[in-house]
């Protein structure tokens, strides 16, 4: 079931279906407030109320102009403008091919180098997402190139990737921050691990490592190491030390738990038209999501 949910997350056709099906367009409010920022900020300052900050993310990938890009970069100045004015506690997050990378690496390197620096200077942390395995190496560059001592200008990496261990150490040793997710890409054997039980283990002993570098070398760092996940059972094994993210609406009663025990934690809204192929990971991650699904047909 996950292996024909990603490969249908890139199916452009059924992109399309999803999009003018109405039962999918509600499902989709499960993981996401809408499709605005205006929906995104409401949804933050809800969250707000209950103690919980947020990262903000425009779904989008694989642009294809330069026009394209600068409307990205400056959609993203209007997301950290807006959160000062309204005083959220926020965080961004974006993806390279969002801001590019397709179109070459100057090209997208400018435009995130744009993005940070306007991010930065708010006091606003920078995530850069990973995409799928043949863009690790390049997304990895452009991290590096823009890190600096003290920017809170973290990327995500994701466990399941046979690469990850040795990816994290050169980013730690680089003093760069980690977002540690499991990886929600179709990949094959040689690039990734396949059984959720070795990728539960190899998300374990990466966790560990950014535990240890808390309270180690990166303790002084302006932006904390993440665990992105909602496996509780997981997440219960780590040592304390990485802040929690986990998705909009995913595991919201463990959400006070988390809270109560004095975890770092945070919420991470996608929004925007873009939704389906991220969509659709997600519910590759959880085929039982499949069923809210079919509860959305029914009146």
């Amino acid at each position: 079931m996950r292996s024909l949910l990603l490969k249908a997350s890139r199916n452009p056709w059924l992109a399309d279906q999803a999009r003018r099906r109405g039962f999918v367009r509600r499902a989709v409010r499960r993981f996401m407030p809408g499709e605005t920022l205006d929906e995104a900020l409401a949804a933050s300052h809800r969250l707000a109320g209950e103690g919980i900050p947020v990262v903000l993310t425009q779904l989008g990938e694989n642009v294809d102009s330069a026009a394209a890009v600068s409307r990205v970069v400056d959609h993203y100045r209007s997301v950290v403008d807006r959160s000062l004015e309204e005083g959220l506690d926020v965080q961004v997050s974006v993806k390279p091919t969002h801001l590019g990378l397709d179109l070459g690496e100057e090209i997208c390197r400018g435009a995130l180098s744009r993005l940070a620096h306007h991010a930065l200077a708010a006091g606003v942390p920078v995530w850069i997402d990973m995409e799928d395995s043949s863009y690790v190496d390049a997304t990895l560059d452009l991290y590096r190139s823009l890190l600096n001592p003290g920017a809170p200008l973290g990327i995500c990496l994701q466990a399941y990737l046979h690469r990850t261990p040795a990816d994290l150490e050169s980013v730690l040793g680089a003093g760069g921050t980690v977002r540690l997710v499991k990886g929600a890409y179709r990949e094959p054997e040689d690039v990734a691990l396949q059984g959720s039980g070795a990728v539960d283990a190899a998300f374990l002993h990466l966790a560990g490592e950014l535990s240890r570098d808390l309270s180690g070398p990166g303790a002084g760092r302006p932006l904390r190491h993440v665990l992105g996940s909602h496996d509780m059972d997981l997440l219960s094994q780590i040592a304390d030390g990485p802040e929690i993210q986990m998705l909009y609406g995913i595991r919201t009663r463990a959400w006070p738990k988390i809270l109560e025990v004095g975890t770092p934690f945070r919420v991470l809204i996608s929004y925007g038209e873009q939704w389906y192929p991220w969509y659709v990971r997600r519910l590759a991650e959880r085929p039982a999501n499949l069923l809210f699904v079919a509860r959305s047909v029914l009146p």
